[in-house]
Parts: structure tokens; C-alpha cells; sequence
């Protein structure tokens, strides 16, 4: 086992759920709602944000059974829809501003890969690190758009229809991360999940 590897694992993925969930919290104050901000969440040191489970013991357990993918998340930053002007606008906003900082890491990281090939700097655990770190901030964007609420796309996705088609739509939250696992489970998200991310990656050179 590369303890190295594993350690550029790990640092890339709490650099990616940090960013993810402080951009909520930073839309959600931009809308007028302070709840993250004045609970202490609106900060980017990665150990507010840690999860038990989604941040450290799912990760760990991904990596040392070397799953191809390798992903978790972080504790939610707290959100009050009522501090909204329109509560379903402002979290469609708020949900879409996790994945949109990963795509922007994404391209960022791509940028400084290139740039240092480009310059012939050629260390090692740097281009590993920036690699898995792109690859990381993109998959994590492309899953949490998959339209189930709990999951970004789910809120984005309720933001948009109607209201009586919102309400009935948002009441499968408590079943989301079901038929998530469901639908992964029986390879259902390949063309939703995987196509997009090898997509993004191709256009960002990396794939």
C-alpha cells in the first residue's frame, strides 16, 4: 500500500468537500441568509467541516479496498431557506454553488498542471497531488448534479419546477441517498456520472 498515494488522497478530497461546502455557505450569505457564518461554518479550515462517516471512514474504507473512485462528504453548512427573499430560488442558488467551486478548482488545478509541464518542473508527488485533485473536484461536481434532492441537483432541480411539482418532488429527500445507491448499485448513473466526467476531463486536457 502507498502511503504516499493515500496521503494525496486524502488531502485533495478535504481540499474539494472544504471549498464545495464553504461556496454554499457563501451564496446563502450573499442571498441574505448569515446562518453558516454565524454558526462558524463560513471558513475554509477543513476540520469544521469534517463528517465522521462521509469525510474520513467512507474514504478510508474506498481507499484500502482501491476503489476506482474515491469520494465522501462533508458536514452540511446550515442553511435557512426563510432568510431568502425566494426560499427555492435561494437554494437552488445556494446547492449550485458547491459543484460550481469544484468545476472552477478543476479548470484552476488543470491550468497549474500544464503550466508547470510547460516549465518542465517535473515533481512527482506535485503532479500526483494536482492529478488527483482535478479528478477529485470534477467527479464530486458531476455527482452532487445527479437531479435527487438531498444531492445539489436535487435542490437546482426543485428551484426550477413549478411549485406544486417542487413540493411533490422534494418530499423523496428522506429516500435520495436510497436510490443514489440503488441506481450506482445496478450501474444506472454511468452515463450520467462517469460519460460527463471523462468528458470534462478531456476538455480540460487531463483525460
Amino acid at each position: 500500500m502507498d502511503i504516499g498515494l493515500i496521503l494525496l488522497q486524502v488531502v485533495a478530497l478535504f481540499m474539494a468537500l472544504t471549498f464545495h461546502e464553504f461556496a454554499h455557505g457563501w451564496v446563502a450569505r450573499r442571498l441574505g441568509d448569515r446562518t453558516a457564518e454565524t454558526q462558524g461554518r463560513l471558513t475554509l479550515n477543513p476540520k469544521d467541516h469534517i463528517d465522521p462517516f462521509g469525510t474520513i471512514l467512507l474514504p478510508a474504507l474506498l481507499i484500502l479496498m482501491k476503489s476506482p473512485v474515491v469520494f465522501g462528504w462533508a458536514k452540511p453548512v446550515p442553511i435557512n431557506p426563510r432568510n431568502f427573499k425566494d426560499p427555492r430560488r435561494g437554494m437552488m442558488w445556494s446547492a449550485l454553488g458547491g459543484p460550481l467551486i469544484n468545476l472552477f478548482l478543476a479548470c484552476l488545478l488543470a491550468i497549474v498542471f500544464k503550466a508547470l509541464l510547460m516549465v518542465g518542473v517535473n515533481i512527482r508527488g506535485l503532479l500526483i497531488f494536482l492529478l488527483i485533485a482535478i479528478q477529485l473536484n470534477v467527479f464530486l461536481a458531476v455527482f452532487n448534479m445527479i437531479p435527487i434532492p438531498p444531492l445539489d441537483g436535487g435542490r437546482v432541480l426543485v428551484g426550477l419546477l413549478p411549485p406544486k411539482q417542487a413540493y411533490a418532488y422534494s418530499r423523496i429527500e428522506p429516500y435520495g441517498f436510497m436510490i443514489v445507491l440503488a441506481l450506482m448499485y445496478f450501474n444506472v448513473l454511468d452515463r450520467f456520472v462517469f460519460y460527463p466526467i471523462q468528458m470534462i476531463l478531456r476538455l480540460l486536457g487531463i483525460g
